[in-house]
Formats: C-alpha cells, structure tokens, sequence
C-alpha cells in the first residue's frame, strides 16, 4: 500500500517541510522557525540578532530576503516535487529593527506544468516590511518515496 497515498494534503506538506528541514543548514542556523505548513503555503519566523544589522542600525536587506526566501522555499515544495528558486525579487518597505520578530508568510499564486509563482509577505507585529516574489521551478524527484519510487 502506498503510505502517501492515505496522508492528507496537509499531512503530506507537513512530511516534505520535515523531511527538507533536516538538511537546512542555511535557515537553522539563523534561526528561522517554520511554524505553518500546508499545501502551497509556509509561515517562517526570525529575530533579528546583533550579527544581521547593517551600518545604517537597521536589519540588512539579505536576511529579510533569506528569510522570505526560505519561506518561499518551504511554500513550492509542499507537493512532494523538489523544486528551487528560478528567479525572486523583493521590495523593501519599512525597516527590520534589532529584536524585532519577522513573520514571512508564502502563497502559492501560481503551479503549472515545473513552474510555480509564489509570494511572501515579511511582516513585523502585522506591519509588512518587504513583499517578495518568487518562480520556482521543479527538478525532479520527490521528498518522499511513493510505491513507485521504492520499486525501483
């Protein structure tokens, strides 16, 4: 019996987000907490530390942008399809802070055929401070092995 077959589609989102958290080295080790998981969708959090401060005293762009790109990350690969980034972009609104808590949460906009279009909204206490977009793109394989993958 295929066991992803009998997993919900959020159960299955949920098993992929674990399986590729396990080799995440780059988000663990700056402290990012994945908190929701569904089809299509991550919700990651951040504090910004002493070490992401740039010379202006504010959080610098590339950890608000590895943060909504690790959301990103999580959101396009809730399919059991491994996919990577083919292009992002963000624009930043309003300044990250020391100690200040980044929320960002993904959707999926768009998933045809190995493309997908997904955006991220990086607030702080509701307030958004950058918008991302990203295209990803599927690779081939999956996170988890289905009856036909074990078989071979």
């Amino acid at each position: 019996m295929n066991k992803l077959a009998v997993l919900s589609p959020d159960e299955l989102a949920r098993a992929c987000a674990e399986t590729m958290w396990k080799d995440d080295d780059a988000s663990q080790g700056l402290g990012m907490e994945i908190l929701d998981i569904k089809p299509g969708h991550a919700k990651l959090a951040m504090t910004v530390k002493p070490n992401m401060v740039n010379g202006h005293g504010i959080a610098h762009g590339g950890f608000i942008f590895t943060l909504a790109d690790s959301a990103f990350a999580f959101a396009c690969n809730t399919h059991n399809e491994r996919a990577v980034a083919a292009h992002g972009n963000i624009s930043f609104i309003k300044p990250g802070k020391l100690g200040d808590r980044l929320m960002a949460v993904a959707r999926e906009i768009s998933r045809s055929g190995r493309s997908g279009i997904y955006d991220v909204r990086v607030s702080v206490d509701d307030v958004v401070i950058a918008e991302f977009r990203g295209h990803s793109r599927t690779i081939g394989g999956v996170w988890l092995p289905t009856a036909a993958t074990s078989a071979k």
